[in-house]
């Protein structure tokens, strides 16, 4: 009887294997640098499969030195994206160090990857774009949209992926 149950768990269990279609080309470690409303700063990210490939965990920091009078700061966050019903469709959520927990819609537009919050009522909307840019190479670009206002940017940083 036990082997019945777990052999009909696992014929319902979905099996994705390693296509992540447009995230594919984030996969691994990277470093950036870059500039925005924070101030200059640099930081690190990865993207790791994990559950068995069924979701990819982004662990991201940027550090920002002191500036303009301002103290130096840490932004540390963790990003879980993963399939939304099918194998091409993502979702994600986004939980960070200044308490914020955001949700994402992922879509591949035009050789880049987009992450965009549809915002919380009466709060702004994010959105996240990473696009390739050569060999080992990506741009990124994070943007916010007050409630009622289109996206203005907040950050931009070119990405040069890690060497092993």
């Amino acid at each position: 009887m036990y082997r019945f149950v777990m052999l009909s768990l696992l014929a319902l269990a979905p099996v994705h294997g390693g296509d992540w279609g447009p995230l594919e080309f984030l996969i691994g470690k990277w470093v950036g640098s870059g500039d925005g409303r924070p101030g200059q700063g640099s930081g690190a990210f990865s993207f790791t499969p994990d559950l068995q490939d069924n979701v990819l965990v982004r662990r991201s920091f940027a550090e920002y030195p002191p500036a303009n009078g301002k103290p130096g700061f840490r932004h540390d966050d963790l990003m879980i994206v993963y399939r939304d019903g099918s194998p091409d469709r993502f979702r994600a959520i986004y939980f960070d160090s200044e308490e914020h927990t955001i949700q994402y819609s992922v879509k591949g537009v035009a050789g880049a990857v987009v992450f965009e919050s549809a915002g919380a009522a009466g709060g702004p909307r994010y959105r996240m774009t990473y696009t390739p840019a050569g060999e080992g190479r990506a741009k990124f670009k994070f943007e916010i949209a007050p409630p009622g206002q289109d996206f203005a940017t907040y950050i931009e940083a070119d990405l040069h992926r890690e060497k092993p």
